[in-house]
């Protein structure tokens, strides 16, 4: 998951965080910082970040469409439509949905 050039001490982080951040942003990759050559810390560019984060929730709301569609609970996709079709027609009676 991390090459050897993400790992790097965290009083190397200390003493030059203006190079670290420069990394941070033109790589768009995370750093392992390391605390007595143990890995204690994960640093990263906060726009990685943020897109990282919003890949989880997709995949969080993936794994919930799948487990209601198990349990049964999933609408197909005609009855959606039908529902969104329906839904239009009243809002928007003029515009022939």
């Amino acid at each position: 998951m991390f090459t050897i050039d993400q790992i790097r001490p965290v009083s190397d982080f200390s003493r030059k965080p203006a190079e670290h951040i420069k990394r941070l942003k033109e790589t768009g990759l995370p750093e392992v910082l390391t605390v007595n050559g143990r890995a204690e810390l994960v640093i990263q560019d906060a726009q990685a970040y943020e897109e990282m984060a919003s890949l989880i929730y997709s995949l969080r709301q993936i794994v919930i469409a799948k487990q209601q569609h198990d349990r049964g609970e999933a609408t197909s996709a005609d009855e959606a439509f039908t529902r969104l079709s329906e839904k239009l027609a009243a809002k928007y009676p003029h515009a022939g949905f």
